[in-house]
């Protein structure tokens, strides 16, 4: 969560530079010094956008401000996977898989497994909420496999395709899965999701004022749009790239989901870091949630109404990984208390999904 109230001079500065270099870029076209300005300037505008929505959200308090640095990590994240979607030919029809199953294993493995290891190591033994972790866990299963594994046998369209009706119920499942944690999140049973030891979650400083608040509001809003759209622009150089490498366009999916989350990451690995292994939980899982819950329904109406195929189901080794996370994630959650060990082995799945991705 943020710790200050003022607004430091590159979380406004990074937007203004961003809308410079894209409106330049759209003006002059895309070439090797302005690609290179554009990435530069769509990490440190990421990094800006989320640090306005740890504002907005240290000012709403838990457990309203993970869900906001959540569903603002999500929108930037459909904001990318759509723009490249419309901005290529073949319309991408396997992005959104693999951004989404990208951000389930870097969430899941990747953060989560960074996060127990730190906390462990600084503090031997860090406790949680187990009603919230199984709650996040069970709607992950759910959306998981009703949406990634589930087009493989389903008959009505070959897989690992969804007919038209079909991925209106995915985007209706995932819309109304998602909508039911966010209501026992916030309203139902929000004291799951509450720091178990209350006086680490008051260690921080005072919220921002609602001014401070406001203005945050409309830098986030400021700093997403830029973040599409130098995305977008960035698009044919980040396909150039990984085919001059010549690694499988999956990776694309990877470096877009890392992109967004990385920031999040940090923010989680923090609060593990000073003892508050619920809320970075909170940050990392519903992270995920929001990736799947949000994500499927759009690309899907999208898909419906370009009249374009949208890949969905994984491939065998995909959904072993898939399978293998959400087995040790039940196990290492399921006691209510972590040590530097499960953090080793999710930490060894993420560098299992990694090197397979790039040698599958």
């Amino acid at each position: 969560m943020a710790t200050k109230a003022e607004t430091p001079w590159w979380t406004w500065a990074a937007p203004i530079a961003a809308w410079v270099i894209l409106l330049t870029a759209l003006a002059f076209g895309v070439g090797t010094l302005m690609a290179a300005l554009a990435g530069a300037a769509l990490i440190v505008t990421v990094f800006a956008a989320v640090h306005h929505a740890e504002v907005v959200a240290h000012r709403t308090g838990e457990p309203y401000g993970t869900l906001v640095l959540a569903v603002a990590v999500t929108v930037i994240e459909v904001a990318l996977i759509v723009s490249i979607m419309i901005s290529t030919p073949g319309g991408k029809v396997e992005l959104a898989r693999d951004t989404v199953f990208a951000a389930v294993m870097i969430v899941c493995n990747g953060i989560v497994g960074i996060c127990l290891l730190s906390g462990g190591a600084r503090h031997h033994e860090q406790g949680f909420h187990i009603q919230g972790a199984s709650a996040a866990l069970a709607v992950l299963a759910a959306l998981t496999v009703l949406t990634l594994v589930l087009p493989n046998v389903a008959t009505t369209a070959p897989g690992p395709f969804f007919s038209p009706s079909q991925l209106v119920f995915a985007a209706v499942v995932s819309l109304l899965l998602y909508g039911s944690f966010v209501f026992v999140q916030t309203v139902r049973h929000r004291d799951y999701f509450l720091p178990v030891d209350r006086k680490n979650e008051d260690a921080h400083a005072r919220p921002p004022s609602n001014r401070t608040a406001l203005i945050s509001a409309g830098l986030l809003v400021a700093a997403l749009v830029a973040v599409v759209g130098l995305a977008k622009s960035l698009t044919p150089t980040l396909e150039t790239g990984v085919a001059w490498l010549g690694v499988p366009e999956a990776v694309v999916g990877i470096v877009i989901a890392g992109l967004v989350l990385l920031p999040e990451g940090l923010a989680a690995l923090r609060a593990a870091q000073a003892n508050r292994l619920q809320t970075s939980l909170n940050l990392a899982l519903g992270s995920a949630l929001a990736s799947i819950g949000l994500t499927i329904p759009a690309v899907a109406a999208l898909s419906i109404g370009l009249n374009r195929q949208l890949e969905l189901g994984l491939n065998g080794k995909e959904q072993i990984l898939l399978a293998l996370t959400l087995i040790v994630g039940v196990i290492t959650l399921g006691t209510g208390r972590t040590t530097v060990l499960q953090g080793i082995v999710h930490l060894v799945i993420f560098a299992a999904f990694l090197f397979f991705s790039i040698v599958p």
